[in-house]
């Protein structure tokens, strides 16, 4: 979406443009000192504890720092100081680490602290006293300082939830004209068949490899680029082959000496000027850091798109004329007088599929069907939608000839879903869709088995093919559902919303929007990296009604209602506690203390949340941040039982991973959520209930 969309142009949104807010405002410079610890418990059995504190701040640095340690003492002092850069217009959470250091075995996690920097004043020093365990006195002591920094403004886009940041380019090429000075053809060949590895943490390439060939036929295989957070502490790690020859023939040279990788912090690298990297004698780096496009390709903001505002002011025009004939009106209705009705489907496989058919014909008998403006599915329903939408006037026809047709598919032998001929297809089509680029997966073939049960040939359909069935507002808007689900998390601990319409894919909970086809791009801080082609609609209703991706923990709640003593195993230990330093405003976190769980319940719970297959997309949130006041927004649809939802640093953890997509039923057998946005202002829901078993009023 954003300004790269041809549809939107010439399309103003007020309100969602006064929520796209870009401003300027100075960095601020944290200075966090680990002072000392006190009654820091055994553990290990013969010695006192060896203490280090590491500190995570991913808002403003990708690298993970630490403390030296202080061995065998229960009182460990450090008094070491270390410095971010942090916009205060985004919620910075300091993640501080307890350990113990081991020899032999892996670290003992003993706590970490979440404390939320926004409590913090600037211009003022905090000395904070964590209390980690007050029946034993356990406490950790630190010194917070807070101050203006004037010289950094940034640019930044937000929705009041959502924040989109700066980002810088940063190319890297290789010069290797010292080796051909040096040696003879034959060792450059030998020399030249590896290539550099570079990592820069927090890019979206994260790792790539560069060429070392002198004639390589891609004129551009010496060249990569890393786009990054422009003001953000990141390193660009270099590693040199770890091949014999190139540990005698080559280094780098970096803070600590020559040694086969280099670290270099990029916060300073000048924009547009090349640079050369260390001091070599077989090749030189050179590096380019240049500005990044600022327009994005997702939607920030809550409003709806302006797509489907051109949709309904057209959509009116048949709801008005269906319900004077309907209610036998003498006068036309006026624009403010239509109301909005929808429908409200739910899942039910083969049986939600068929009876949705007959539910639609019974409305068209009554004149009804031209009164809706919505209708939500989810499951088996999304079948129906899907092939009612590949006729653009299916509502304006007598849907007698539809239900003949969806008979004639439910009716027919299975068996040819499963002949070799459709094995064959299966194979080749999940492949070609690997080639394209797709994560593929157990659900996608069930994708191509729905499509083989529904149709006698490829469907080719999308979902951006079904905007010519809306293009003048003569069918109701269809809106697709499926939940969004994170690893080692149950449903009922963390689930996520999103809604597909022929116009946009988003997520209701974060307001943000991508284009139909852009589904399954990769994007990074709202911006489009990596396109794909459209995936087909069938591989869409596998992931919609996705009957494959339960955990163990959904069993046991069917046979069971209580979940206290799963919970135990599978939730993690987080607990308030007293830091002295109180919220002073509603959108500030109190500090809090996450106790690491047993090797056993770790393992346990991997087995209870563990998923046999899931539909994998790459997720349009990569990047993004969260506002310092996302909690208090009114459009931050929250789950009053999610344990996430306070957590911003896991939250963008969960961003940077793929969308794990799942069928809506298994968790809430209904597809209302789309219409209670109170920017869609739908007055009446007519609820169809395709749930199998004894159905009460």
């Amino acid at each position: 979406m954003g300004a790269n969309s041809s549809s939107s142009e010439g399309l103003a949104n007020n309100r969602e443009e006064r929520e796209r807010v870009r401003e300027e405002t100075p960095f601020r410079l944290l200075t966090v000192r680990i002072m000392k610890a006190r009654n820091i418990q055994k553990a290990d059995t013969f010695t006192e504890s060896d203490c280090y504190v590491t500190l995570s701040l991913p808002t403003a640095s990708s690298e993970v720092v630490r403390t030296e340690t202080i061995p065998n003492s229960k009182n460990p002092e450090w008094n070491q100081a270390f410095t971010y850069r942090i916009d205060n217009r985004i919620k910075n959470t300091l993640h501080l680490k307890l350990c113990d250091e081991d020899t032999f075995t892996k670290d003992d996690h003993l706590y970490t602290v979440l404390f939320d920097v926004g409590k913090l004043r600037t211009g003022q020093t905090t000395r904070v006293s964590f209390k980690l365990n007050p029946e034993s006195e356990e406490e950790l002591d630190v010194e917070f300082k807070l101050q203006n920094i004037p010289d950094h403004p940034e640019n930044i886009i937000t929705n009041g939830i959502l924040v989109s940041r700066e980002l810088s380019c940063l190319e890297v090429r290789v010069d290797i004209e010292k080796l051909k000075q040096q040696f003879t053809s034959e060792v450059i060949a030998l020399l030249t068949e590896d290539e550099l590895t570079l990592t820069v943490k927090g890019s979206f390439e994260e790792t790539q490899k560069i060429s070392l060939a002198p004639d390589s036929s891609q004129s551009n295989s010496n060249i990569i680029q890393f786009h990054c957070i422009k003001n953000y502490q990141s390193n660009l790690e270099i590693t040199l082959p770890t091949e014999m020859f190139w540990s005698k023939l080559a280094s780098l040279k970096g803070n600590s000496g020559y040694s086969s990788t280099v670290i270099l912090p990029l916060t300073e690298l000048p924009i547009q000027e090349k640079i050369v990297l260390g001091e070599n004698e077989s090749f030189d780096l050179h590096v380019k850091a240049k500005d990044c496009p600022k327009d994005l390709n997702v939607r920030l903001g809550c409003d709806l798109g302006a797509e489907e505002q051109v949709f309904l002011r057209k959509r009116k025009k048949y709801v008005a004329a269906a319900l004077k004939k309907v209610l036998q009106l003498q006068e036309e209705l006026k624009d403010d007088e239509v109301p909005v009705i929808a429908i409200m489907t739910t899942g039910g496989g083969t049986r939600s599929f068929t009876a949705m058919y007959g539910s639609l014909l019974g409305l068209q008998k009554l004149n009804l069907l031209d009164c809706i403006t919505y209708i939500t599915g989810l499951s088996g329903t999304t079948w129906t939608m899907g092939k009612l939408y590949e006729d653009p006037d299916w509502s304006q026809k007598y849907l007698e000839e539809a239900i003949n047709e969806a008979r004639r598919h439910v009716t027919k032998s299975k068996f040819n879903c499963f002949s070799i001929d459709k094995l064959k297809y299966y194979y080749n089509e999940l492949s070609q869709r690997t080639k394209e680029g797709h994560r593929t997966s157990f659900i996608d073939l069930w994708g191509l088995v729905i499509e083989s049960m529904l149709h006698d040939e490829k469907d080719n359909h999308t979902l951006s093919d079904q905007r010519v069935a809306v293009s003048e507002g003569q069918n109701p808007l269809p809106i697709y559902l499926a939940v969004n689900l994170k690893d080692n998390y149950s449903a009922q601990d963390f689930k996520e919303w999103l809604e597909f319409t022929p116009y946009e894919v988003g997520s209701i909970k974060h307001g943000a929007y991508i284009c139909s086809e852009d589904f399954g791009n990769e994007f990074f801080m709202g911006r489009l990296m990596k396109k794909f082609p459209e995936t087909r609609i069938c591989f869409m209703q596998g992931m919609w009604s996705s009957i494959f991706s339960l955990d163990l923990i959904y069993f046991w709640n069917l046979a069971n209602n209580s979940e206290e003593f799963w919970y135990s195993w599978t939730r993690d230990r987080v607990q308030d506690i007293d830091d002295s330093l109180l919220p002073s405003k509603p959108h500030e976190l109190d500090s809090r203390l996450l106790t690491c769980q047993s090797q056993f319940s770790s393992t346990l719970r991997d087995v209870l949340t563990g998923r046999p297959t899931i539909a994998e997309y790459p997720n349009f949130l990569r990047g993004f941040q969260f506002h310092d006041e996302y909690l208090k927004n009114d459009h931050f649809s929250a789950w009053k039982d999610s344990v996430l939802d306070s957590r911003p640093n896991l939250l963008m953890e969960t961003a940077d991973q793929t969308l794990s997509l799942v069928d809506t039923g298994f968790f809430i057998n209904t597809s209302y959520p789309p219409l209670l946005r109170p920017e869609r202002k739908v007055d009446v829901i007519l609820h169809l209930n395709y749930s199998g078993g004894v159905q009460t009023s």
